[in-house]
């Protein structure tokens, strides 16, 4: 019987072990995954990663490198400089909403969200070919991989770096 309640108290310690070592926040997911080395270091200039790690319900729509690299030449640079830091949190949060958005959750229509920079909205459309998300510009970002559960969140990654300013039309 001792024997048999040490081996079961052991197997508890290691499943509780395994699920500790598999628990990740949305920032430890983008910060090991090659393809948001841009982003991370945005975050993390920003200030903005002890938050996203944190205890929260977050849907992060998070861009690509290759989204960071098609802004204007500069663009990136100067958006990483601390004086700078005010505009690079804004055009940050506004990439991130309050809840935990799985893809299943959005209706098949356009409907707006209200991201963390509260003043502005995103139109996220969820059609038969997939999702996209509208913002100030005429170009609209593509969900290209959606629904990565974090501990604390969700991500979907997006091709296209979303940018605030005048209300997206959502039709």
């Amino acid at each position: 019987m001792k024997t048999l309640l040490k081996r079961t108290a052991a197997a508890a310690v290691i499943a509780l072990s395994a699920t500790a070592a598999n628990a990740a926040s949305i920032v430890d997911i983008a910060a090991n995954d090659d393809r948001f080395t841009t982003l991370v270091a945005a975050v993390k200039a920003a200030g903005l990663a002890d938050t996203l790690a944190g205890k929260g319900h977050f849907t992060v729509f998070a861009p690509v490198n290759a989204a960071f690299d098609a802004l204007p030449a500069g663009t990136v640079e100067t958006l990483l400089k601390p004086e700078n830091k005010g505009q690079l949190t804004d055009i940050l949060l506004y990439h991130v909403d309050d809840r935990s958005l799985v893809s299943g959750q959005l209706p098949h229509e356009s409907i707006y969200i209200k991201p963390i920079l509260a003043s502005k909205r995103l139109c996220v459309t969820k059609s038969a070919s997939g999702v996209t998300i509208g913002d100030s510009t005429p170009q609209t970002a593509n969900v290209v991989i959606a629904d990565i559960k974090a501990d604390n969140g969700v991500i979907h990654v997006i091709d296209k770096v979303l940018l605030p300013g005048k209300r997206p039309a959502c039709h």
